[in-house]
């Protein structure tokens, strides 16, 4: 990694920064708020989206095109941010080109629940009992013969708005998820072709991540905990995501139970980018969940909080397969994701009547203010795509309750007819902290 020092005549010197062209390439507007970040470094960013709803979407904050294969040759780091681009990824890899996200491995760990549940399995992980099915009348007598508290989960490639299409049983011997699925298997066959039924096991929901340069891990690790359901007090429907509390780490017990044990796997993939393991953790073990092959959404634009290395000499490093000293804050990272109807469902009409409203900030400082599904018009921030996803806003601090009130402070700044937003993100950190603890993970 070039450390930017030159011998001047007053000594040592900085040298001059190397600016790159990034490429961004996406299925929907998810990555804008990093490829702005990178911009505002200084390097020449392009954006591709293939979504219609989001044509809109980043209008005067990037510079977008229709066709992202023309502008290949002109990229020096192409980023691809979701799953789905795997095959692309891995023969622009062979072609000498530098890729941050995909490969085919990583895509199917994260598309294929079966899948991902076998490597984990193949590497030693604990894993929960799971069936998959791709038919519901199967999957409604599969749980009349085995009574029980199961989670029905989505598999394969999901629009962000499906990816939290899951149902969380409460009842002992599954009437409740048995119930959902007969009332609505019309439905959901047409949206959810193939899915799994997981063994239900109660702890806490914890996650680790790291940054992969193609043959090893980057540190320091994120542990983060995610607030999936769309009211305070986990009620409500699953969102994609509500907000998440999260904190840098020298490796502990759930990584090295969990994603540390991939990396020869993921290095034999070529990957190159984030990846993250959701686990429930308890007194008998961690057990593994579900994969995340790509960037997390809100989860990026709360590390861009914590991390204090400018992003694009950290990707194109990475993508390079160098090793990074990433630099990042001591303490706690919250982000709070800020939305307006009809989030988290599809609804035009309801959207009809956000589009184009503008967000008013009281005062021009806009720290901790990432993009959601915005553009900027005559100097405004304006609502844009379908989607109802308009902010994230971030806090940090040397606390859980200092980083909770940065975050809550900064919204309150903000002025967007109807916004709403959970009140209670990081709150369960007291509780979680001292069961991992006790437990012997966290360290």
């Amino acid at each position: 990694m070039n450390n930017n020092i030159q011998n001047g005549k007053n000594g040592l010197t900085p040298l001059p920064k190397e600016l790159r062209k990034f490429l961004f390439v996406s299925w929907e507007s998810l990555s804008g708020d990093l490829a702005v970040q990178i911009k505002k470094e200084g390097h020449e960013v392009k954006a591709y989206i293939k979504a219609e709803t989001d044509k809109d979407v980043y209008d005067g904050f990037l510079d977008k095109v229709d066709d992202w294969k023309q502008f290949i040759d002109w990229a020096d780091v192409i980023v691809f941010d979701d799953v789905g681009f795997g095959k692309e990824a891995d023969e622009l890899r062979k072609r000498g080109k530098l890729v941050v996200g995909g490969s085919v491995y990583t895509d199917k760990l994260e598309e294929d629940r079966e899948f991902g549940q076998s490597e984990m399995n193949k590497v030693g992980m604990l894993t929960l009992p799971h069936w998959d099915f791709s038919d519901y009348d199967l999957a409604l007598k599969f749980i009349e013969e085995n009574p029980g508290r199961y989670v029905y989960k989505p598999s394969g490639f999901l629009a962000s708005d499906s990816k939290g299409l899951l149902f969380l049983g409460k009842d002992e011997d599954g009437k409740d998820i048995h119930e959902i699925i007969r009332s609505n298997k019309n439905v959901l066959a047409k949206k959810i072709k193939h899915f799994q039924l997981q063994k239900f096991a109660s702890g806490v929901e914890v996650a680790v991540g790291a940054f992969f340069n193609g043959n090893d891990f980057i540190s320091p690790i994120n542990v983060n905990f995610e607030h999936k359901k769309l009211f305070p007090g986990d009620i409500g429907p699953f969102t994609g995501e509500m907000g998440t509390l999260m904190y840098w780490s020298s490796t502990n017990i759930i990584f090295k139970m969990t994603l540390g044990r991939m990396k020869e796997e993921i290095k034999k993939s070529g990957y190159v980018g984030y990846i993250d393991i959701n686990c429930i953790a308890n007194g008998r073990g961690i057990y593994p969940l579900e994969w995340t092959t790509r960037f997390g959404y809100p989860t990026i634009s709360i590390q861009m909080e914590g991390v204090v290395s400018e992003w694009g000499e950290f990707l194109y490093s990475i993508a390079k397969g160098e090793q990074y000293d990433l630099k990042t804050k001591k303490g706690f990272q919250v982000g709070i994701c800020c939305v307006i109807p009809p989030f988290p469902y599809d609804d035009k009409a309801e959207m009809n009547i956000y589009k184009d409203l503008s967000i008013i900030f009281k005062k021009q400082n806009l720290e901790g203010v990432h993009l959601g599904d915005v553009k900027m018009v005559d100097g405004d921030w304006r609502i844009a795509g379908e989607s109802g996803y308009a902010l994230v806003v971030t806090g940090s601090g040397t606390t859980v309750e200092d980083s909770r009130k940065q975050a809550y402070g900064r919204i309150e700044n903000i002025l967007l007819q109807n916004m709403f937003y959970r009140t209670d993100i990081g709150l369960g950190w007291g509780e979680d902290s001292d069961k991992l603890q006790t437990w012997g993970y966290l360290y």
